[in-house]
């Protein structure tokens, strides 16, 4: 999200100060350059001149006086002499002025005298003679140079700056929201809200813009999805308990058919006691599942040496395997101890070892390793259960933590299971803040890995 502030901010703020700078060229272009002033003022004055030394050439200077009564500034003529023909004006600055456009490169060069501003220029007369022509203007008008109006461009930049960094924040700030609330979701907190964390009943959001709606909708969905949930998990439970008392009562009367029964009999008695013995299994891993499944934390956290928990499971496993043709050897045991509760993780460490003692060829090796591994600065102990059996479709490596579900190739009863002690196992080690994955062995086989944060030096000390 900080990614996207930024990325908002940032193009936001560029497009400001392109506005900004653009706005500042055009009214650079909008006002005439001192260059183009200059030039534009020495073509009008070497025009005018010119006009006045050949009025004063025709008419002397009743002609000349005529001319400059149609000028609307005061204007000079003065020969070569420096002498101002036909005007008893006496301006000390008016000299200075004309020995400087005399001495001087330029062809135009201005003076400012008291408020008025005097500007001169050479004309070529008769032969090789030069005269002077000189008017008399108020101040010209400043140019509009960058540097002028760069402290002005500087609070506008920072103004824009601000108020971009509250446009991407307020853009943002309900998509953050969203992010963690379905952060929130999908770990298992059906509880999560984006927002006010309420959804308006069957209609629209309070406000009408579009994230708002978004955020609306979200909260909707997450509402439908608790209720979904709740009555799943309400069924699930209620419909095990339900169960548990035909299935007791069908023990009762296998046990008083035993008595009455024919010998014959004893085979087809001996399958309904076995069958009976696999639901009433089920319905105790669904019970289980059911809880931990509502359950948010765990009740009673101790500290558990994770060494000693997987040397007492091999026992329990070892001889399971044989009755499977295989074995089960522990290839590393590093020291790592964990917060959580021993039985149910024992009972989850259970369910994946004898799921690959199930599942594993025969006459091949269960590996469990223990090892201790830092990640983003922090311990932790990763179990690993390896297996040498056919392995799992890339697609289905997710899916086999669901409840009930089973691969193509183990849907026989040969096998025994029913689907849920993998999503058993998933969801006690969820309770202890971990994550479990599988992934296709190399030559062959499943390896299924456990990680659960370890607890520090400082936590155990304490």
């Amino acid at each position: 999200m900080r990614s996207m502030f930024a990325k908002i901010f940032v193009s936001f703020w560029i497009a400001e100060i392109l506005i900004l700078f653009t706005t500042a060229f055009l009214l650079r272009r909008h006002f005439d350059s001192p260059e183009v002033q200059h030039r534009s003022l020495l073509q009008a004055m070497t025009m005018n001149g010119n006009a006045a030394m050949a009025a004063y050439g025709s008419g002397g200077c009743a002609a000349l006086a005529q001319f400059s009564s149609m000028s609307p500034e005061p204007s000079y003529l003065l020969d070569e002499k420096d002498q101002v023909l036909c005007s008893a004006a006496a301006m000390p600055e008016l000299g200075g002025l004309v020995r400087m456009v005399r001495e001087g490169r330029r062809p135009l060069i201005g003076l400012q005298a008291g408020s008025r501003y005097l500007w001169g220029t050479r004309l070529h007369a008769t032969g090789d003679q030069t005269w002077v022509f000189v008017i008399s203007g108020p101040v010209p008008p400043s140019h509009f140079p960058l540097f002028e109006i760069l402290p002005r461009l500087l609070i506008s930049v920072t103004v824009s700056g601000l108020v971009t960094f509250l446009l991407a924040l307020f853009l943002t700030r309900p998509i953050s929201m969203l992010r963690t609330a379905a952060r929130k979701l999908a770990g298992g907190d059906l509880g999560a809200r984006a927002g006010n964390g309420k959804a308006t009943v069957e209609g629209t959001p309070r406000s009408r813009d579009e994230l708002s709606g978004l955020v609306h909708d979200f909260n909707h969905m997450a509402e439908r999805l608790e209720s979904l949930v709740a009555a799943q998990r309400l069924l699930l439970r209620d419909v095990s308990h339900e169960l548990r008392s035909p299935l007791a009562r069908l023990s009762v009367a296998l046990e008083l058919a035993r008595e009455e029964a024919q010998p014959e009999m004893e085979d087809h008695l001996k399958r309904i006691e076995r069958e009976a013995q696999l639901l009433n299994k089920l319905i105790g891993q669904l019970l289980s599942l059911s809880q931990m499944e509502s359950a948010q934390r765990i009740p009673d956290a101790e500290v558990i040496a994770m060494g000693p928990l997987i040397t007492r499971l091999l026992e329990d496993a070892e001889y399971e395997a044989r009755s499977h043709q295989c074995a089960v050897v522990l290839t590393q045991a590093d020291e790592c101890e964990v917060s959580g509760n021993a039985e149910l993780l024992y009972r989850a460490l259970e369910n994946i070892v004898r799921n690959a003692i199930t599942y594993t060829a025969k006459g091949t090796t269960v590996e469990i390793a223990l090892s201790r591994e830092w990640k983003n600065g922090s311990s932790e102990a990763v179990v690993r259960v390896l297996d040498r059996g056919t392995g799992v479709s890339e697609a289905e490596l997710k899916a086999i933590f669901q409840p009930f579900y089973r691969l193509d190739h183990a849907r026989e009863r040969t096998t025994g299971g029913s689907g849920v002690g993998l999503a058993i196992a998933d969801r006690a080690i969820r309770l202890h803040a971990g994550e479990l994955s599988a992934a296709n062995r190399p030559g062959g086989g499943l390896v299924v890995e456990i990680r659960i944060p370890c607890l520090s030096a400082v936590a155990l000390g304490s």
